[in-house]
């Protein structure tokens, strides 16, 4: 069974100057038990599918179905079976952690004694124990994070809603917040993901899909994705000016492609489909002829390289979209 499908969904914002077509037809299906990694830069309408999944926002036209239940006819139902954590975490700075997750609980119309319960198993799931008492304005941005997502747990959904869960977080943090998620698909719990960062999907996701503009543009795993950009290639810096002919005809044999030179950092690049092991073998011929280097990498597409190849701008790039949905929502 498919935990959510969804056809045709389109939300179009409108103001004085111009109309932003946040979503502009969009198709999913996530099975049950998989986690769906939605993947765009701001305001691709990442959110915008988000909110409306979850029933807070109503789509223009298209049609969803959520755990089973219609999106336009069964609200309360669907209600019933997600959580949702927000791009900021949704908790009282001026309450304590347990004091928030007994709060969370009881707007779930949990009993006070289950509330509670509940709470003291999420603050130990998050490990958040000893920050219990403490007022949520003393937490770091991970522990808010931690906790916020408690809150979206609190009354065991099945379907799970994560919007950008680690945007903000150190590195430590979002590891962190991985082993979490992680945790939670273990226990059958299905998530749709959105995040602006591929390694996040590439670690979570069972399957992504890429969208801008409110339009999806591709879909398939991490590995496809970056493969559709051109998969791996060796990049050399070579030491010398003179010797970049001499390591281009190198690099055009080993790897068995066009090698792009730029000229002013002395960088040649060429794409390979036979990875460390033709890193192995460039480094060796290079070394037979003498040609010195001062870097050279097998690398994958980053991030920038897949939404530049497939939206022609960078992921950090941001449009009306997530002002007009932000507005929306507030």
């Amino acid at each position: 069974m498919d935990a959510i499908t969804a056809e045709g969904l389109v939300k179009i914002y409108k103001s004085r100057k111009n109309e932003v077509r946040a979503l502009d037809g969009v198709d999913l299906t996530v099975p049950e038990g998989t986690v769906l990694g939605l993947l765009g830069p701001n305001g691709a309408g990442k959110t915008t599918a988000v909110r409306i999944l979850a029933t807070l926002l109503k789509p223009d036209s298209g049609r969803a179905t959520i755990a089973g239940f219609d999106l336009a006819r069964q609200p309360d139902d669907i209600r019933r079976v997600i959580g949702l954590s927000g791009q900021y975490a949704a908790v009282d700075e001026n309450l304590t952690g347990s004091e928030n997750l007994w709060l969370f609980g009881r707007l779930y119309q949990l009993s006070s004694a289950e509330a509670t319960r509940r709470a003291t198993e999420l603050l130990e799931q998050f490990d958040l124990v000893d920050a219990a008492d403490r007022v949520v304005k003393t937490y770091s941005g991970g522990m808010r994070r931690r906790l916020d997502l408690g809150s979206a747990l609190i009354g065991r959904p099945r379907l799970l809603f994560l919007d950008e869960p680690t945007t903000g977080l150190d590195p430590r943090s979002r590891i962190g917040m991985w082993d979490v998620i992680r945790g939670l698909v273990a226990e059958g719990v299905t998530l749709l993901l959105t995040t602006q960062y591929l390694e996040e999907a590439d670690e979570l996701a069972d399957r992504i899909v890429v969208i801008d503009h409110g339009k999806i543009i591709a879909g398939g795993t991490a590995d496809e994705l970056k493969s559709a950009v051109g998969g791996e290639r060796i990049e050399v810096v070579a030491h010398d000016r003179d010797a970049i002919p001499r390591a281009k005809e190198i690099l055009s044999r080993d790897c068995a492609g066009d090698v792009t030179v730029d000229e002013h950092t002395r960088r040649l690049t060429a794409p390979t489909s036979a990875g460390a092991g033709a890193l192995v073998q460039v480094v060796r011929d290079f070394d037979e002829a003498g040609i010195r280097i001062d870097d050279i990498a097998l690398r994958r597409p980053t991030l920038d390289d897949v939404f530049l190849a497939l939206t022609g701008h960078a992921a950090e790039e941001e449009t009306l979209t997530d002002e007009a949905s932000t507005r929306s929502a507030a």
